[in-house]
């Protein structure tokens, strides 16, 4: 485990090109649009904000705030898309298939998309690189997404006793369901580096 921050993509970052497979075995609700879908698009979530995160099934961060991210999904779920993205190595990390994020997500009641992100293109576009890291992608007038909002959950970290609320990323969503500008001084997400594939780490890796 290599504790990594956030590399905080530059606000306004349109939302990447993206095509992934869905985990299979995951409760999503039978009236969830993406039921049954076994790919999502990016271009399908242009019309609906999209609050993205990229964790995994093994990281003790991640572990750490599961129960915040079904907290949220309680409170945003009806106006916004959740989606989970897993793009470590299943390589050097069998413990992040597809079985495990699948049992991951219905044990904390997760009904939204988990999706497989296998040949790492979208970590590499979001230049991600920590579980958790956090993205909130707006619709745009212009048409496409464009990035609201990158970094931490909260102020939680294991060990250093501060409860898990979601506190940064529910005000992000509050205010912007409402219309209004968030700041754009935002703190990073703070967790166990991205597993890239052996010999394909990103030029910001290490």
């Amino acid at each position: 485990m290599v504790r990594t921050t956030s590399t905080m993509l530059p606000l306004g970052t349109e939302l990447p090109c993206f095509e992934l497979d869905v985990v299979s075995g995951v409760n999503l609700d039978p009236n969830d649009c993406w039921n049954g879908i076994r790919r999502i698009r990016n271009f399908d979530l242009t019309k609906r904000p999209l609050f993205l995160m990229v964790i995994c099934a093994h990281c003790p961060f991640v572990k750490h705030i599961e129960r915040g991210i079904t907290n949220l999904f309680d409170s945003f779920g009806d106006d916004v898309q959740f989606l989970a993205v897993c793009s470590n190595s299943l390589i050097t990390h069998p413990q992040d298939s597809p079985q495990f994020l699948s049992a991951q997500a219905n044990k904390f009641g997760w009904k939204f998309p988990y999706l497989l992100d296998s040949d790492q293109k979208l970590a590499k576009a979001l230049k991600a690189a920590c579980t958790p890291d956090f993205y909130i992608f707006w619709p745009s007038p212009e048409g496409g997404s464009i990035l609201k909002y990158r970094g931490q959950m909260d102020g939680s970290r294991p060990g250093n006793e501060i409860p898990v609320s979601g506190d940064d990323i529910r005000l992000a969503l509050c205010s912007l369901l409402k219309g209004e500008d968030i700041s754009a001084d935002q703190k990073p997400s703070i967790g166990c580096n991205i597993k890239w594939h052996p010999g394909k780490e990103p030029e910001w890796f290490g």
